[in-house]
């Protein structure tokens, strides 16, 4: 178990579910970061960048 923080009130809980609107709690933690992953995946983010200043200049 893991703490949880509601997404619609900003209720803490241990729960996955919020006991007060019964939204869906996430984790409140930011994900963690591997540079090992962001080398696996730097191409992509890469090329999405590069095609989303290709859309800016189009417009």
């Amino acid at each position: 178990m893991s703490l949880h923080k509601c997404q619609k009130c900003g209720t803490y809980t241990m729960k996955d579910f919020c006991s007060k609107c019964n939204e869906e709690a996430r984790s409140p933690a930011p994900a963690k970061f591997s540079i090992e992953h962001a080398k696996k995946y730097g191409k992509y983010r890469r090329e999405l960048i590069r095609r989303a200043k290709e859309e800016q200049k189009k417009k």
